[in-house]
C-alpha cells in the first residue's frame, strides 16, 4: 500500500511539473527581441484578433498573407544595396571574360576601385552594369554565382556575411506569424532571382513566395539537347512603388492582411494592404539607431539618403492612416542575432 501511495505521489508530481512547464511555455512572451510598447503590441493584438475564430476580424487561414520588403526591412541596406555590391564585384569577372570592357565606361570606373567615382555614377551607368552582370547566362549559372558570392562576401562595417545581418526582431515576426498560420512572402525591389537564391535558408521563405523585380528569360537547348533558360535584359516588372501591389496581384493573387516596409518604395504596398477589410496591419521601420545600425530618413530630422529614403511625408501618412512606425532605437532590444 505504501509503495502504491508513493507511486501516486510521484505521478502527481510529474504531472504537476509537466503542467507547470507547459504553462510557462504558453506564458512566454512572443517577440523576445522587442521592447514592450505600441509597435510590439500592434503585432500581438493583430495576430490575436486575426486568428480568433470568435472575433469579427477573424482571418481565414487561406487569407493570412503577410508581405515583407527585404532591403532595410529584413536586413541591412546601407551603405548600398547588397545586390548592387554583387554587381560591382562581378564587373572584374566580366572584364576577364571580355577584356575590351576594361577601357569602356562605366566598367572602367568600377575597375579603378575609386569609391567616390563609383558613388557618382549616374543611374544610366548603373543600369548598364546591372544588365551586364545579371543577364546573358543560364538561370542555373546565375544562381550558382550568387550563392558563391553570398557565402564569401562580407559587409564592410561588420566584416560578416550579409546573411548574418538580418534583423533578429523581424526574424521573430516571421516565425511568430508562420506559427499562427500566416504565409510570409518577400516583396522586394531587388532582383527576384537574386533574393530567391538565399531566402529559404535565410528567412524560411521558399522561392515561390519571393516577389521581386523580374527580368525576362529565353528558352533554349544546350549542346546535348537539354532545355534551359537564359536570363535576358528585358524588364518584366519593376517591383517598387506601385509595382509592389501589382507584383503581389500577379504572383500571389491575394491582398495581404499584413505588410512591413521601411521606405517610400513600400508606400503603395502598405496602402494597398491597409485598404482591405477586417484585421489589417501595416508597419514601417524607421532607421534611427546609428550606434547599432544606421540612422537615416530624412523623416524626423534624420540624415537624408538615396538608399532606403523615408521622407517626412511618408512618416506623416503613417501616423494619419494608422500604420505602426517601428523605431529601431526604441522598439528593438537587439538588432542582430550575434549581439550579446
Amino acid at each position: 500500500m505504501k509503495t502504491h501511495c508513493r507511486q501516486n505521489i510521484l505521478v502527481a508530481a510529474l504531472l504537476s511539473a509537466v503542467a507547470f512547464t507547459t504553462g510557462a511555455a504558453q506564458a512566454a512572451e512572443p517577440l523576445p527581441s522587442w521592447n514592450g510598447g505600441p509597435a510590439k503590441q500592434a503585432i500581438v493584438d493583430f495576430v490575436r484578433v486575426a486568428t480568433d475564430a470568435a472575433s469579427p476580424q477573424f482571418v481565414p487561414p487561406a487569407e493570412r498573407i503577410a508581405t515583407f520588403d527585404q532591403d532595410g526591412t529584413l536586413w541591412v541596406e546601407h551603405p548600398i544595396y547588397s545586390q548592387v555590391i554583387y554587381c560591382l564585384d562581378r564587373v572584374a569577372v566580366l572584364a576577364e571574360q571580355k577584356p575590351e570592357l576594361k577601357d569602356v565606361e562605366p566598367f572602367k570606373t568600377v575597375l579603378s576601385g575609386n569609391r567616390d567615382a563609383i558613388a557618382k555614377l549616374p543611374m544610366k551607368d548603373l543600369e548598364k552594369i546591372l544588365a551586364a552582370t545579371l543577364t546573358g547566362m543560364s538561370v542555373e549559372e546565375f544562381n550558382a554565382e550568387v550563392k558563391k558570392w553570398i557565402a564569401t562576401a562580407r559587409h564592410p562595417r561588420w566584416n560578416r556575411p550579409y546573411t548574418d545581418l538580418t534583423y533578429e526582431p523581424m526574424q521573430e515576426v516571421l516565425h511568430f506569424l508562420r506559427a499562427k498560420g500566416f504565409k510570409t512572402c518577400i516583396v522586394t525591389g531587388g532582383g527576384q532571382d537574386f533574393v530567391r537564391t538565399f531566402a529559404e535558408q535565410t528567412y524560411g521563405i521558399p522561392p515561390e513566395q519571393v516577389v521581386g523585380s523580374m527580368g525576362g528569360t529565353k528558352y533554349g537547348y544546350d549542346k546535348e539537347g537539354r532545355p534551359f533558360l537564359t536570363k535576358n535584359p528585358k524588364l518584366l516588372l519593376n517591383d517598387n512603388y506601385a509595382g509592389k501591389p501589382e507584383g503581389i496581384h500577379l504572383m500571389i493573387g491575394r491582398r495581404p492582411v499584413a505588410a512591413f516596409g521601411n521606405s517610400t518604395g513600400d508606400r503603395q504596398m502598405l496602402e494597398y494592404t491597409k485598404a482591405g477589410g477586417g484585421a489589417r496591419l501595416a508597419m514601417i521601420v524607421l532607421h534611427d539607431d546609428a550606434e547599432r545600425e544606421y540612422a537615416y530618413g530624412p523623416a524626423q530630422g534624420l540624415p537624408a539618403t538615396k538608399v532606403g529614403t523615408f521622407t517626412q511625408a511618408l512618416y506623416d501618412e503613417a501616423k494619419k492612416d494608422g500604420w505602426s512606425v517601428i523605431s529601431m532605437k526604441r522598439d528593438w532590444k537587439r538588432v542582430f542575432a550575434f549581439e550579446k
